[in-house]
């Protein structure tokens, strides 16, 4: 005799857990090297919104930590803060204070636009200049010069490009968002590949993640001696 029962619920599934990121406590490892590669972070990848607090400060994606996308965005937008729409001089002294750790007045409440901008943070007596801020003070001294530059390749899946920036060094490739070129260009990403640029550049830094491209565009003629060797044209006094 055959005894047979009924199952209400039906079978449950369970998707096998993810393993964990070994370097941080909050996110798995799949979803910090999504966050990595991402301007959204790993709270942007999230799908529970009752855990976008807990990732939300995942030191893997963030915009801090060197090398992610997110850091990669926070470097150009501010020099470009730096190089084309400066803060007003009262704002700029206190950040500079800041940065040396001098006292000063602020009548007119710079330090709330400074931690808008994330160049401050902290609260009444307890200031502090972030790595933002001193990257805006560095963009506002360092040279920058127009180079060519030519798109060696481009990752798709990771929206990177890997680029020689010529008036740097002539073979090394540097790691740079392949969507920061298509955008400025008007180009799609497939045909970013094999194309040189006109950019701003800072080409005193000796680390290639440290090179910074604005004022990106295409060259209006490409010549025999444009491919060859790419002349660097540099501004009296380091054009920005």
């Amino acid at each position: 005799m055959t005894i047979t029962y009924d199952e209400p619920f039906g079978p449950e599934y369970l998707r096998p857990a993810q393993a964990p990121c070994p370097n941080c406590p909050c996110c798995s490892a799949r979803l910090c090297e999504k966050g990595r590669s991402s301007v959204m972070q790993c709270h942007g990848h999230v799908g529970d919104p009752a855990l976008v607090a807990t990732v939300g400060a995942c030191p893997c994606s963030a915009e801090t930590t060197r090398g992610t996308h997110a850091w990669r965005v926070a470097q150009t937008r501010v020099v470009k803060h730096a190089t084309e729409q400066p803060l007003p001089k009262a704002a700029e002294h206190v950040l500079r204070a800041l940065a040396g750790g001098e006292s000063f007045e602020d009548p007119t409440e710079e330090l709330r636009g400074l931690r808008a901008r994330r160049y401050a943070d902290g609260n009444e007596g307890a200031w502090r200049i972030t790595q933002l801020g001193r990257r805006y003070l560095l963009a506002l001294e360092e040279p920058r010069y127009t180079s060519a530059v030519h798109v060696n390749s481009v990752d798709v899946k990771t929206r990177t490009a890997q680029v020689v920036v010529l008036g740097w060094h002539m073979e090394r490739e540097v790691t740079v968002l392949a969507d920061l070129l298509a955008q400025a260009v008007g180009l799609e990403l497939t045909r970013l590949t094999g194309r040189y640029l006109d950019v701003k550049a800072n080409l005193g830094v000796t680390d290639p993640d440290d090179l910074v491209l604005t004022r990106i565009q295409l060259p209006e003629q490409i010549t025999e001696d444009y491919v060859a060797v790419r002349p660097l044209r540099i501004a009296k006094g380091g054009a920005r």
